[in-house]
């Protein structure tokens, strides 16, 4: 599975409507909507890097209010609910 985190910028006046039309996207998980340079923040996961051309600018850079994106792959995710499983592994609970 490939994670590819993309920074995007919209019409401020849409953000809401942008995320939901974004959140709806097959292979998008999350959308957060966040301050700074950015208005909103998607996470995409797909199982080829092919398919983050279909994702990214086939579809979430169409979708009206978009003005720009800022595509990020990851090489690795690390999360804490990775490290406490791998540490239960053979403990009786």
């Amino acid at each position: 599975m490939i994670t590819a985190i993309v920074l995007i910028k919209t019409s401020v006046d849409r953000i809401p409507e942008i995320a939901e039309a974004i959140a709806a996207l097959d292979s998008v998980s999350e959308v957060f909507s966040v301050t700074g340079t950015y208005d909103l923040i998607a996470m995409v996961r797909v199982a080829r890097h092919d398919d983050l051309a279909d994702v990214i600018p086939g579809r979430i850079s169409k979708i009206q209010g978009v003005e720009a994106t800022d595509t990020h792959v990851a090489f690795r995710t690390y999360s804490q609910h990775d490290l406490e499983a791998a540490f239960a592994i053979g403990l009786d609970a």
